[in-house]
């Protein structure tokens, strides 16, 4: 009978049966590939794994062969096959071997409706360590990237745990408050974070280290150039026993941009109604729609929430509702690219802006550039994230277009009904790293902006989009933004964009996520990029 061996990724790599550690092979580089092997869990081309370990003038093949036949002297016992290798792919059966890591991961994922303490506790430890600590650099250059990417994945993953025990309603407030700093500390600038640890602090009466920690947060977003929140600070009333009598919920950053933000509306053309909003003071800064929008829920949004902020610190943010979701017109005629781009020009004739940045995300990059083509003399500048040049009829593969023509019927059928399911395809794609709560919330917007039949037109119409004419017209400064390991849109397509647009700066940023979240490092960094960008242009 096998026994199931147990893997760490966490610290050193290890590898264990029942009866104590696999002393595992000397070489680095074949550590490396096992490591690799175990954290991808699926099929690698040989090639692939040639170019993330061996550099030429070597001989790659033969250097794999024989790592790999190490590797069979560590795994493959018990009269258990885990190495599986054909000509073509190398494969780690993971079936009878416990990698921590992707068993933390399931865990997570699956959104229970808590974990015990106890097991995030041990969570929390397990993190503490680097992933596959010492073999930084057993790679070539690409492997060196592919693990700086996993170890921002690993610490998505910290954050995620430590979140739940700041929030967890078994613990005490005093072992709240520690896992509540802990997270504060891996993510200053995040307000939940703060809010946690500052509630809590308070809450057990520790009032003077809530006030410094209070300070120390907004010290913090002062510095990183984001706009400035309300107190975090509960209004707590004691009575003579110094028992909390009564606390006041405090108004978040968002639901006071909510209250700030002015709508408006205009007439399109073809006589479409067009919603748009603008909250903050300062020059204008422009964002065209995209997959979806809705001008007042996106404030209770744990998608949009920070990035609008961002948006709107010592700037007039300008946005709208594009035609068929959120408050504009849902019984249109016209769901199309040229609509798309009409609609771009009805709003900002409407509010009578001159010269503006124009910040374009996903199928909004593509409105954005062809109309800073149309109108260079009114763009002062493009900021363009996880864009494309060309829509998938046109640039994807023939397997790509089958899946998309799968999700149309799909989303045909199923988009109305309160089964998420059809939904939740969208949401994992466009953000595979974020909360289940955020995915949850995602799901159930999406059925809040628009109808089925409006869903299935917009993913026609953005199959249709082609601006690669226009990339070489582009006449204004221009930063594109793209994930490296965007799920929705590759990176390569946002490498063609900065590659076409004359001088473009492009900016690859550390994240799975098609839609950046405010609580990742790549999106703090989009942020500073930007604000960099702008201050330098002038603009």
């Amino acid at each position: 009978m096998s026994s199931l061996l147990r893997m760490s990724l966490l610290g050193e790599l290890t590898v264990a049966a029942d009866s104590g550690e696999i002393a595992l092979p000397a070489s680095r580089k074949t550590r490396a590939l096992f490591g690799y092997l175990a954290a991808t869990g699926r099929p690698i081309r040989r090639e692939r794994l040639c170019e993330l370990f061996w550099d030429l003038p070597d001989d790659p093949r033969a250097s794999l062969r024989w790592a790999l036949s190490k590797l069979r002297k560590v795994v493959d016992r018990d009269g258990v096959r885990r190495i599986i290798a054909d000509r073509e792919r190398v494969t780690l059966d993971l079936d009878e071997l416990h990698v921590e890591l992707r068993h933390i991961w399931v865990r997570l994922n699956d959104d229970p409706p808590f974990i015990p303490p106890p097991e995030l506790r041990d969570m929390a430890e397990l993190f503490e360590r680097p992933f596959l600590e010492g073999l930084e650099s057993a790679g070539t250059e690409i492997f060196q990237h592919w693990i700086v990417s996993e170890r921002e994945n690993v610490r998505l993953m910290q954050l995620n745990v430590l979140r739940r025990l700041a929030l967890h309603p078994e613990l005490s407030l005093e072992e709240r408050a520690m896992w509540a700093r802990r997270w504060q500390e891996e993510t200053p600038v995040e307000e939940e974070a703060a809010r946690s640890l500052i509630e809590a602090l308070a809450k057990s009466g520790r009032l003077d280290e809530a006030r410094e920690s209070e300070a120390d947060f907004h010290r913090a977003a002062r510095e990183a150039g984001l706009p400035a929140t309300g107190s975090l600070l509960p209004d707590i009333q004691e009575n003579s026993n110094g028992e909390i009598v009564h606390e006041r919920p405090i108004e978040t950053t968002s639901r006071r941009m909510l209250r700030k933000q002015k709508i408006g509306f205009c007439r399109a053309r073809d006589g479409a109604r067009i919603a748009f909003a603008t909250v903050g003071e300062g020059p204008p800064l422009v964002k065209a729609a995209n997959w979806l929008n809705h001008l007042e829920l996106d404030w209770d949004s744990p998608i949009w929430g920070p990035t609008f902020a961002a948006c709107a610190n010592e700037r007039t943010f300008v946005r709208y509702d594009e035609r068929g979701n959120g408050l504009s017109d849902w019984n249109v005629n016209d769901i199309g690219f040229e609509a798309f781009v009409r609609d771009l020009e009805t709003v900002v004739d409407a509010l009578g802006l001159e010269r503006f940045p124009l910040l374009g995300i996903s199928q909004g990059c593509a409105v954005s550039i062809a109309y800073a083509v149309r109108h260079p003399e009114r763009v002062s500048g493009l900021i363009l994230i996880g864009g494309y040049a060309t829509g998938w009829r046109i640039g994807a593969s023939a397997e790509e277009q089958a899946r998309r023509e799968a999700v149309l019927t799909l989303t045909q059928h199923g988009w109305g009904t309160s089964n998420p399911a059809y939904r939740h395809i969208f949401s994992q794609t466009f953000m595979p790293d974020s909360k289940p709560e955020d995915l949850e919330w995602f799901d159930e917007f999406q059925r809040q902006t628009t109808s089925p039949e409006n869903a299935v037109r917009f993913q026609e119409a953005f199959g249709h989009i082609d601006v690669r004419e226009s990339l070489s017209k582009v006449s204004v400064p221009t930063i594109v933004f793209h994930a490296r390991e965007d799920q929705r849109i590759s990176i390569d397509q946002g490498r063609e964009l900065a590659i076409a647009i004359p001088g473009a700066e492009f900016v690859p940023l550390e994240s799975k996520n098609h839609i950046l979240l405010g609580h990742e490092p790549a999106w703090l960094r989009c942020v500073e990029e930007t604000a960099a960008f702008l201050t330098k242009h002038g603009i």
